[in-house]
């Protein structure tokens, strides 16, 4: 039978690494104690700014972009979240959560900025920082759908079958004119 070696040099004696993963694991738990307590308490903040912001004078866009600033903070929070419980779950980091978060906080600045800029649009500094934004985007999406296609290459098989059924088969004899 084949014998096949690990690549990294294995540390001696099981306890330090049970113990190691005892630690790694407690540090995950505690980061996502932490994101669970910045969920409630930005979704607190949500709703409070909401309901004052109701009562008081200000103006209806001022709402409307306080609340969607802080719901998309709150969404990436909660992919934060998932990518720390994935972690936890597969013992391992992986990069594709972390550009989907990315990619989130991307969308969500340039609809603040174009929502700020729909009042006095300056091309100098948001038309600038929106190209920024939009190459960025456009990069960490293609680094996603690189990523999906190398790590997972048997979800996309079955589109190739679809287009490849979908497509005319040739005859076998040619059909001639009369």
């Amino acid at each position: 039978m084949l014998n096949v070696r690990p690549i990294l040099p294995k540390i001696e004696g099981g306890r330090v690494q049970g113990l190691l993963q005892l630690i790694e694991d407690g540090i995950h738990l505690v980061v996502a104690a932490l994101l669970v307590l910045l969920a409630g308490i930005l979704t607190v903040g949500v709703v409070h700014d909401v309901i004052r912001s109701i009562q008081g004078p200000n103006r209806e866009e001022t709402v409307v972009l306080s609340a969607l600033d802080s719901s998309l903070v709150l969404f990436i929070v909660a992919e934060l979240l998932h990518t720390v419980r994935l972690t936890i779950r597969n013992r391992a980091l992986d990069a594709e959560p972390f550009l989907v978060v990315g990619l989130i906080a991307g969308i969500r600045k340039v609809l603040i900025v174009t929502a700020e800029a729909e009042k006095s649009f300056r091309w100098k500094v948001q038309g600038i920082e929106l190209l920024v934004l939009a190459g960025l985007i456009l990069v960490m999406a293609t680094a996603v759908c690189v990523w999906r296609r190398s790590t997972r290459p048997e979800d996309y098989i079955p589109l190739q079958e679809a287009r490849r059924s979908r497509s005319p088969e040739p005859s076998p004899t040619p059909v001639r004119g009369s």
